[in-house]
C-alpha cells in the first residue's frame, strides 16, 4: 500500500523549520532527504527513520525497530511523537549528525 501524500506532506512540515528537508518519490513511497542525504521512509503510511545510537538513545526506552519494507533493515519506526514538532525535530538533527555524507555518483564513462 503506497503512502497517502497528505501524510508526507504533514511529516513534512513538521520538520520543514529544523533544516532542509525535503520529500522524493521512491517505488511507491517516499525517501526525506536533508539536503541530500536520505535519513528516513515513509511506507505505508508510517515512519522509518535510519538507525543511529543518538536515535536509539533518543527514543529509548520507547524505542520499536521494524523494516519498513520486506527485506529491509530495521529503521526506528516512530509512531508516537509525530505530532510534537520540536520531538520529532530533535530526532531528525541527532540523526543526520550521525550519518555519513553521501556518496558522489560517479560519472558513468561514454
Amino acid at each position: 500500500m503506497a503512502s497517502d501524500q497528505a501524510f508526507v506532506d504533514f511529516i513534512l512540515d513538521q520538520l520543514q523549520p529544523a533544516g532542509p528537508v525535503s520529500a522524493r518519490k521512491m517505488f511507491g513511497e517516499y525517501g526525506l532527504y536533508w539536503d541530500d542525504l536520505l535519513f528516513a521512509l515513509v511506507c505505508d503510511n508510517k515512519l522509518f527513520v535510519k538507525p543511529t545510537a543518538a536515535g536509539r538513545a533518543y527514543l529509548a526506552p520507547a524505542l520499536v525497530e521494524a523494516p519498513p519494507y520486506p527485506g529491509a533493515k530495521p529503521s526506528l519506526l516512530i509512531e508516537e511523537g509525530l505530532d510534537d514538532r520540536a520531538w520529532l525535530q530533535q530526532l531528525v538533527r541527532l540523526t543526520v549528525a550521525e550519518l555519513p555524507p553521501p556518496k558522489l555518483k560517479k560519472n558513468k564513462a561514454k
